[in-house]
């Protein structure tokens, strides 16, 4: 399994994404998290010109088209990618976006292969843990963009047993927000990481570290 979970952008040191000069890569980049917010097409130019950076060409994977999909469709698209990048916003949305489409599902064999990457920041990192217990501090719960509905479950991926909580101690909007997170987590007993921005949790088959 290979992660990137940062928690803001690409981190200072996304040395595990870059690719080599003669070896361009695939990504996929999930903006669902954005779904209740007029920023897309911003946020769009900055991460495509981040990831051409690191070697990659990418295009949009946008959840809302697999919304009730049939098993295996969203895999398909996903087969032959290198990588999926999650951005950040409200992680009960993406959540929720992610459940609707079956994205757990369709990551998970190439994930387990070692052939997909799947990194984030924010929301796409916070997403990879156990639950979202903790981030209900930091993200509106019942948030629902159109198309979506109330009665969707807002699950983790369980990538990771650890829920990671972003932009603590950080020059950021949500650092006293993830401080009241991180506070509620250790009053609860419940494992977390709490990530200042420029670090990543980064995972590579057996071997993970914060960078």
């Amino acid at each position: 399994m290979r992660l990137y979970l940062s928690s803001y952008l690409m981190g200072d040191d996304p040395s595990m994404l870059r690719r080599a000069p003669d070896d361009q890569g695939r990504a996929l980049i999930v903006f669902n998290a954005l779904d209740q917010y007029d920023t897309r097409l911003r946020w769009a130019q900055q991460q495509s010109e981040q990831l051409a950076e690191l070697g990659y060409a990418s295009e949009e994977l946008d959840l809302r088209d697999h919304f009730g999909s049939e098993p295996g469709v969203l895999a398909a698209v996903i087969a032959n990618v290198d990588l999926v990048w999650v951005l950040g916003g409200n992680t009960f949305v993406l959540a929720r976006a992610m459940h609707a489409s079956g994205f757990a599902a369709a990551i998970a064999a190439p994930l387990a292969a070692g052939t997909l990457t799947y990194g984030g920041y924010s929301a796409g990192a916070c997403v990879a843990g156990p639950d979202l217990r903790g981030i209900h501090l930091m993200d509106e719960p019942d948030a629902l963009p159109e198309g979506y509905d109330a009665s969707w479950p807002a699950p983790g991926l369980g990538l990771v047993d650890t829920r990671i909580v972003p932009h603590v101690d950080s020059d950021h909007q949500e650092a006293e927000l993830a401080a009241l997170a991180v506070t509620w987590l250790e009053a609860e007993g419940l494992p977390h990481l709490p990530l200042r921005d420029g670090q990543a949790y980064v995972i590579d088959g057996n071997r993970s570290s914060v960078a």
